[in-house]
């Protein structure tokens, strides 16, 4: 069954300005060119109640959550949003009690911060509010979105660990369960700024069923109805492993270069669809559409 709700992952860094600037409204075109057209706008206008829904910032990843809570509060408050709040949940005891499972069900939108993911999986996985979450998303008008750790934390499986540089070395990236709103895919975040598509290419080859999802920096996807749609001003990279050839992976040893033939990978830029059904790309720009001819 396809869920009724709605997921935005975002690659990281998101340009949204920073209300902690003194010049911050002085510099507001410069600022606020994101607000626009972006992300957080998308956020506010697919969402439920739009500019009265309820957005829960969720910051468990950060280690400054105080800061990035605020910063994500007074962002979609310049955008019109009425109802945000800042949920920072410590330990799996919050996780589980009555008041944040409350506030899971009264919310339309979370909105999971940046940080690390696997101390996000590790504090929320299996918990009452997580599973609240889970349901809602199945069965309600729902947004979960996430940026950077709160969009690798999205898929039912997620890079952890790895460095980017021998990304392609046998064993360098490290993979766990994420929180499970998305199957048979993994996403890796700031993506391009990083050099991290060796990451991806890597946990492609060891399971090509899988859907490799690289979100550049202030870059993200719009997921609804077995279609990704990108949004934001970066690139999104998709790895299709389905048609690979052959490997060397089971080969090696440990820490020696990965090889493979015949891996698929598509570019994508803003307003450009893929269809998870079907694998395919529609490029919503594209050079070969019919010119419409004047009547």
């Amino acid at each position: 069954m396809k869920p009724v709700g709605k997921l935005i992952v975002i690659g990281g860094a998101v340009n949204k300005g920073s209300f902690a600037e003194t010049d911050f409204d002085q510099n507001i075109e410069k600022n606020l060119n994101f607000f626009e057209r972006g992300i957080l706008r998308k956020i506010i206008n697919e969402s439920k109640l739009k500019e009265n829904s309820v957005i829960e910032i969720i910051t468990t990843a950060s280690q400054i959550p105080q800061i990035v809570g605020t910063e994500y509060k007074k962002a979609f408050e310049f955008l019109g949003a009425k109802n945000v709040n800042i949920l920072d949940i410590h330990n799996r005891e919050e996780a589980n009690s009555d008041a944040m499972v409350a506030r899971a069900n009264a919310a339309d939108v979370v909105m999971f911060t940046g940080g690390d993911q696997l101390r996000l999986t590790s504090i929320l996985g299996g918990t009452r509010f997580h599973d609240t979450i889970l349901l809602k998303y199945q069965e309600q008008d729902f947004i979960y979105s996430g940026t950077s750790a709160g969009a690798a934390a999205a898929s039912e499986n997620m890079i952890y660990q790895g460095s980017s540089s021998e990304a392609l070395l046998k064993g360098e990236i490290k993979t766990t369960q994420g929180l499970g709103l998305i199957d048979n895919v993994i996403i890796d975040t700031h993506f391009v700024q990083r050099g991290r598509i060796g990451r991806l290419f890597q946990a492609v080859v060891n399971n090509p069923r899988t859907l490799g999802i690289g979100l550049g920096e202030d870059t993200g996807l719009f997921i609804h109805n077995d279609t990704m749609t990108a949004v934001g001003s970066g690139l999104v990279i998709i790895v299709d492993g389905r048609f690979i050839k052959d490997t060397n992976l089971t080969n090696i040893n440990l820490g020696e270069p990965i090889s493979i033939d015949n891996l698929t990978v598509h570019v994508m830029s803003m307003n450009d669809h893929y269809d998870l059904t079907t694998k395919t790309l529609t490029i919503e720009n594209s050079q070969f559409n019919p010119i419409p001819q004047d009547k």
